[in-house]
């Protein structure tokens, strides 16, 4: 979900005090190519770390959690790709909306896009989250349930569930409505509106505001298991350093997402329940410019937050605080970690996560 806008009141261009032109328009065409360019480097890259670990992993609760990641990045990868074109061609046509889209076609498909690309990601997010919890507390349901087709179905689910979400409004004859700004659409939060314009935001944020709710349960469930099982556990499992990898993905991805959409999705729920003397729209672009950071963070997430990144971290932060100290350390440490990722597929079907005094199959 990539969009950037001004209002209508711009810098005359008949003032000029100095050489250059205030030009607020071309401030926002510039962070618009920015964005785009930022989200779709950063996805391209996330999915390349996403699809070379998915094809060197061997541990079946590992692959289920990367197609759902890999499917994340693609959305976002999409949104930035689809949104930014859509945003470069309004300004690039002056936002005259009269002149090149009289029917509101593309103001339907934007409007519809910006729901699709936001909705999905909070979808898959709580989708991840939800098979993590299965997968660390109910390890053998899992491994029967959540097999790779499955997963690929219900990334299809997400998918159309969003895009339902998405084209409400248009099948309800409510279509999205050119905002203030002039270079995006959105819901209609202006008077005067009937029963279905105020649902139909309602049902954006609320279905928003309940994955972020329900990631932030299954989240909590899965840290708590796992750490009781670290502390109860005799001896070192190599399953749970992958569990423990992926929750803290969830953790970063959810936080993430209740920063950068949980404001816009508690606001929309505002200026639908409540009637504005005066429009709200430099407020709400606001909010949807912060969540569109939530695109270009979330690949990060994957990029950094490996076991590898910050295995390297620990030792440059280490050897920067005892220099020289920790030579033999770090090559005992590098021989002990090549035989780990060495170790035949055979070895790593006994692989298990300690769940209290039990040990269960690995996944």
């Amino acid at each position: 979900m990539s969009t950037n806008g001004t209002s209508e009141s711009g810098c005359k261009s008949e003032v000029r005090t100095t050489n250059s032109t205030c030009s607020p328009d071309d401030l926002s065409v510039t962070a618009s190519i920015v964005s785009m360019t930022g989200g779709i480097l950063s996805n391209s890259l996330a999915l390349f770390v996403l699809v070379k670990s998915y094809h060197r992993i061997r541990l079946k609760s590992k692959a289920s959690f990367l197609l759902f990641a890999s499917g994340l990045v693609v959305t976002d990868l999409l949104g930035h790709l689809v949104n930014g074109s859509l945003v470069l061609f309004i300004h690039s046509s002056h936002k005259k909306w009269e002149a090149f889209d009289p029917d509101r076609v593309l103001c339907g498909f934007f409007g519809a896009s910006l729901v699709f690309f936001g909705l999905s990601p909070l979808f898959l997010g709580c989708t991840m989250a939800v098979e993590r919890c299965l997968g660390v507390t109910r390890p053998l349901f899992h491994s029967t349930a959540v097999a790779p087709r499955h997963v690929k179905r219900l990334l299809g689910f997400i998918w159309v569930l969003a895009a339902l979400v998405a084209g409400l409004p248009l099948v309800l004859w409510r279509p999205y409505q050119v905002q203030h700004s002039h270079s995006w659409c959105f819901f209609r939060e202006e008077e005067p509106r009937d029963w279905l314009d105020v649902l139909l935001p309602l049902v954006f944020s609320m279905l928003g505001l309940v994955a972020l709710l329900l990631s932030l349960l299954c989240n909590t469930l899965t840290s708590c298991a796992l750490l009781q099982s670290k502390m109860r556990r005799k001896h070192r499992c190599r399953g749970t350093s992958y569990h423990l990898e992926m929750i803290v993905q969830l953790l970063a991805i959810m936080l993430v997402s209740c920063v950068c959409w949980g404001p816009l999705l508690i606001y929309v729920i505002v200026l639908t329940t409540q009637t504005q003397s005066e429009p709200a729209s430099f407020s709400l672009l606001l909010m949807v410019r912060m969540a569109t950071w939530n695109q270009i963070l979330d690949p990060w997430v994957y990029i950094l937050l490996r076991k590898a990144v910050l295995r390297k971290l620990y030792l440059v932060l280490h050897g920067f605080w005892n220099p020289g100290s920790d030579c033999i350390h770090h090559r005992k440490s590098t021989i002990l970690w090549a035989s780990v990722e060495m170790r035949p597929s055979s070895t790593m079907q006994n692989d298990c996560i300690c769940m209290g005094s039990v040990h269960l199959p690995g996944q």
